[in-house]
């Protein structure tokens, strides 16, 4: 049972990640064949799509897009190479710049959420730095009652918000992406690129079954 269990978690916790990196890594090389690197197909992406205001910029912060400062922000790897992972990259990001653009409510919702995520974590990592004094705390009364209400709070906000990334994340990569994609890889290149994608969004559903599993784990342990 024990095995299962590790197994079972270290399918959710280290697989996806692994597997997203070899999908990413096999589709990297480099083609001379393609017109332009991926933050140059995101910049005329923009330009195309008529998103005013919004730029495209290197970063060693990951890939990502950035509602508030309105940026599409891509790793060096993906900013300057020319690939088919580089260009399917930069299409996803900037199929959360359409979503921004055109007030896709769950993209709105996850970025409010975002901040208090934020501070609701911070609030979870006292609780496990507080173990001990929490350990005499539900020994009086009701103070059980409040711990929990502390762990859901903290570890529930960061698992909702989770949750509310996976649709922006599916939204941004198959709805939004993959069309413009077609338009501008050629067609044997089009599987690869749905590999990509369909690699990256999985890391979003470990990372969600994974902060659910953290929110049970405290529960549990809490009202033992």
């Amino acid at each position: 049972m024990i095995v299962l269990l590790i197994a079972f978690l270290l399918a959710i916790f280290v697989l996806p990640n692994v597997w997203a990196k070899w999908v990413l890594a096999r589709h990297a090389k480099g083609r001379d064949d393609y017109p332009g690197t991926g933050a140059e197909l995101a910049d005329h992406l923009l330009r195309r799509l008529g998103i005013e205001g919004v730029k495209v910029e290197m970063t060693e912060q990951g890939d990502h897009y950035d509602p508030e400062a309105r940026r599409v922000r891509l790793s060096r790897e993906h900013y300057e190479g020319r690939s088919l992972t580089a260009v399917t990259v930069a299409a996803h990001e900037v199929g959360h710049a359409i979503q921004h653009h055109e007030g896709y409510a769950p993209l709105i919702a996850r970025s409010r959420m975002v901040g208090v995520a934020h501070r609701a974590e911070k609030i979870g990592a006292l609780l496990m730095m507080a173990a001990p004094f929490l350990f005499i705390l539900t020994r009086l009364p009701g103070g059980l009652a409040m711990v929990i209400v502390m762990a859901v709070i903290s570890f529930g906000t960061a698992a909702l918000v989770h949750l509310v990334t996976l649709p922006v994340e599916f939204d941004a990569s198959f709805n939004r992406a993959l069309p413009l994609l077609r338009e501008y890889v050629p067609p044997y290149d089009m599987p690869g690129a749905r590999h990509v994608l369909t690699a990256c969004a999985f890391t979003y559903v470990a990372a969600s079954l994974a902060s659910i599993l953290n929110l049970g784990r405290w529960l549990v342990i809490l009202r033992r």
